[in-house]
């Protein structure tokens, strides 16, 4: 590896974690931490632009996750925006900065610091592509552009059936969400989800370092799966009863047909 080539890669953990220090400032400024959930989506824009502008590939394997990547963030990022205005501040995070003594260094070092890493982790597979990428396409590009397509409609689909839901239904006494896609799935925009970084990573094979890229799929689909996403969710409705019989039927990840 040139020092030239280790330059531009360590500029990628290095641009992160400036962008979430200044998204920590402005959260400080907002007196909501949640913030950090709106600029989730928009800190892999900022990376898929960078590696493209420093890699030394730009062809249409670089160009086209760039594109996905745009829409991608810019479409989850506005849809926790407009979740955000009209809201108070995520009791998860009013939880974590009570454990934390309200202390601002502490909120900074356990909370957008490890955010920073996983960002790191779950772009690499876009670093790659667009730093070190190559003209060799395989099947896989096209086969990642389709998967990465399936995913997106699928969790905008369910973002906006769950939003109806949320209108209309929720204010008429029910609380869970049973139809559309969430007939098939407990947790379908989270499976949307995956399945995207899934395609990105598929079109990576292209790449010479493609081994490497397995690390953003897998360390998203651990995430959604044991820690921050589906676990939260299960929880906050264990002891429900409308929930419960609603479990029993539904699949809680993968879109299954529903139980008898």
């Amino acid at each position: 590896m040139t020092y030239e080539t280790f330059s531009i890669i360590a500029t990628v953990p290095l641009t992160i974690i400036v962008y979430m220090s200044l998204c920590f400032l402005f959260s400080r400024i907002l007196k909501r931490t949640d913030f950090i959930d709106i600029a989730w989506g928009f800190g892999f824009i900022l990376v898929a632009l960078h590696t493209i502008i420093t890699g030394q590939y730009s062809n249409i394997m670089s160009i086209t996750t760039t594109l996905l990547v745009l829409i991608w963030g810019l479409r989850l990022s506005l849809h926790i925006y407009k979740r955000f205005k009209n809201s108070k501040e995520d009791p998860r995070y009013v939880d974590m900065k009570k454990k934390l003594n309200n202390s601002a260094f502490k909120e900074y070092i356990n909370i957008f610091l490890p955010q920073a890493l996983l960002m790191y982790l779950v772009s690499l597979s876009i670093s790659i592509i667009n730093l070190f990428g190559s003209e060799n396409y395989t099947h896989f590009y096209y086969l990642g552009v389709g998967v990465w397509i399936f995913g997106f409609i699928f969790e905008s689909v369910a973002d906006y059936q769950l939003k109806q839901f949320i209108k209309t239904k929720k204010g008429k006494g029910k609380k869970i969400m049973d139809e559309g896609l969430w007939k098939y799935s407990r947790h379908p925009n989270y499976f949307g989800e995956v399945t995207m970084w899934w395609g990105i990573f598929l079109i990576s094979i292209g790449t010479n370092l493609w081994a490497i890229t397995i690390i953003s799929p897998v360390t998203i689909t651990y995430l959604i799966l044991k820690v921050s996403g589906v676990p939260l969710l299960e929880k906050k409705y264990e002891n429900d009863p409308e929930f419960k019989k609603y479990a029993k039927k539904t699949s809680i990840f993968l879109p299954l047909p529903p139980k008898k």
